[in-house]
């Protein structure tokens, strides 16, 4: 297995050559013959302004595979590279009707196209429409038109990150995003994002590798139905018997439950059947936006406009005594604030960045961490907690334009938008008093951040940049609960959840690789 020379530092203008050739430096005489070296992954060490640099990690594969494993134990600059392929475990039970995948969004996605590549002809539905169909439909609803409840930001091919920066980076330690991340260059994601450690798509770019990935589904004997949304899931003595799309009785073996976050009526519906669920903590506020310009400022100083540095990103985050947190989540980069809504008299914002993140303005999230303690302990509270906050802004605001005012008029108590920086919300903005939308832990606790970021970042000081929300789809406010081994459902053998909506993934990423390892339980136990 090939070795990974970590945390080689470079000048910005050092090329992939370079820091392959320092890499090689450091292996010196210990490495001895290298059949293959390149660069791995890099990241952008902008801390010190003073001080900006990129840091990398080059893969070597060596002669003597011997030598690789004596460098990896005796010093922490070395590493083995992830294996990036899977030999899946094939079982013997047969299946009694199809694995239906309910959502096509990553944990989805990634489960269908694993279970239809080893033969095992998944059923995929997906309650919104087809990707050049559901950009239509959003463009439309983004221009005045009326909201479609089945294909939105939320629903439809690709899932809520097809309208979103197209983020993929993540916490997790699992090999197989290494897979991921290779499989979706394959489907026409950017090669940069094999050796960026801060990799993105973009919405443009996404879309492109969604209906790559489903075409691929297709041709290895998978299924894809559009326009599909789960209704009923059937069951007998405790087992799964079949499902009910559209009105149609589909039999089915196992269920693979990868609904997203705001599949609230299926949430309702498998609460109704028993399936146990439990509440779980999530985040609310309100998009911030600020000038690009400002946060390259805030970020790179006298660099700013250097073209090899990339365009300014953050996160940031505070936890106070009690606990509770107030971060920024999901920054978008050039990009614009969405109307983001799934339900008719609900007011939903999010970010979206297209590939270049040449827009004008940058956002992120500024969320605030609540949990059962604050909206109570039944299974679905979380739910119509945010689903509250919607309509509320809805009431406020009169329509779907997002309540919105400067930050200078949220820290006074006193909303406003006059001198705001153009907002990008499409449908625009209704002047609105936070403290009427959200309890007051929210409000304090998204005060308190913009004070303690403006320590960090100059740009969180500036009275003019603007609030868009509320953002309350941050996370699932549900976790589906399932057997940490089997991963099936505690309550049915054969129902499977995963990925964001289930409550056991945060991203792209994390979501996809989630779908992988539910794909690779199924296959354990069921042979194709």
């Amino acid at each position: 297995m090939p070795l990974i020379v970590n945390m080689i530092s470079s000048p910005l203008s050092a090329s992939p050559e370079e820091i392959t050739e320092k890499a090689l430096k450091i292996l010196g005489d210990r490495g001895g013959q290298v059949a293959e070296a390149h660069l791995y992954k890099t990241s952008l060490d902008a801390r010190k302004q003073n001080d900006i640099h990129f840091v990398s990690s080059v893969m070597v594969r060596l002669c003597d595979p011997v030598k690789e494993e004596e460098l990896c134990k005796g010093d922490p600059r070395f590493s083995y590279a992830a294996d990036s392929s899977f030999k899946p475990e094939k079982g013997s039970e047969k299946l009694r009707g199809r694995i239906v995948i309910a959502g096509f969004g990553p944990a989805g996605m990634f489960c269908g196209l694993a279970l239809a590549e080893q033969g095992y002809r998944p059923l995929i539905i997906e309650r919104g429409e087809k990707v050049g169909n559901r950009v239509s439909r959003v463009m439309s609803f983004w221009s005045g038109g009326r909201l479609d409840t089945e294909t939105n930001v939320q629903f439809g091919e690709g899932g809520a990150g097809t309208f979103s920066d197209g983020k993929l980076t993540t916490r997790i330690k699992d090999p197989l995003c290494r897979y991921v991340l290779e499989r979706m260059a394959g489907f026409g994601a950017p090669e940069e994002i094999l050796t960026k450690a801060k990799h993105h798509i973009g919405t443009d770019r996404l879309r492109e590798v969604v209906s790559s990935l489903r075409e691929r589904i297709i041709e290895m004997g998978g299924e894809v139905r559009t326009g599909t949304r789960l209704d009923d899931i059937l069951t007998e003595n405790g087992r799964v018997t079949g499902v009910i799309c559209a009105g149609e009785r589909i039999e089915a073996g196992a269920v693979v439950l990868a609904i997203g976050h705001s599949a609230r009526d299926t949430f309702e519906m498998l609460h109704k059947k028993g399936i146990f669920m439990e509440p779980k903590a999530f985040s609310v506020g309100a998009r911030i936006e600020h000038l690009q310009e400002w946060v390259d400022q805030s970020l790179y100083g006298r660099h700013k406009g250097n073209p090899l540095l990339p365009v300014g990103e953050y996160q940031l985050s505070h936890r106070d005594r009690s606990g509770r947190a107030v971060y920024t989540f999901c920054m978008c980069p050039g990009g614009t604030v969405v109307p983001a809504a799934s339900e008719e008299g609900g007011i939903v914002t999010n970010g979206m960045s297209e590939y270049a993140r040449d827009a004008n303005n940058a956002n992120s999230a500024l969320v605030v961490s609540v949990s059962p303690e604050d909206f109570g302990r039944e299974p679905l509270s979380g739910m119509y907690f945010a689903r509250d906050l919607e309509r509320r802004a809805y009431r406020l605001s009169g329509s779907y334009k997002a309540c919105g005012t400067t930050v200078e008029g949220f820290l006074k108590g006193k909303p406003s938008l006059d001198g705001a920086i153009g907002p990008s919300y499409a449908l625009g903005l209704c002047e609105t008093d936070y403290d009427k939308l959200f309890p007051a832990f929210v409000t304090d606790m998204m005060r308190t951040g913009l004070k303690v970021f403006s320590n960090k970042m100059r740009c969180f000081g500036f009275g003019s940049a603007v609030l868009s929300g509320p953002e309350t789809r941050t996370s699932s406010p549900v976790r589906i609960s399932r057997d940490p081994e089997r991963r099936c459902s505690v309550s049915c053998g054969d129902i499977y959840p995963c990925g964001e909506g289930a409550g056991y993934a945060g991203g792209i990423m994390s979501a996809a690789v989630d779908g992988l390892n539910t794909a690779l339980s199924l296959m354990k136990r069921f042979a194709p």
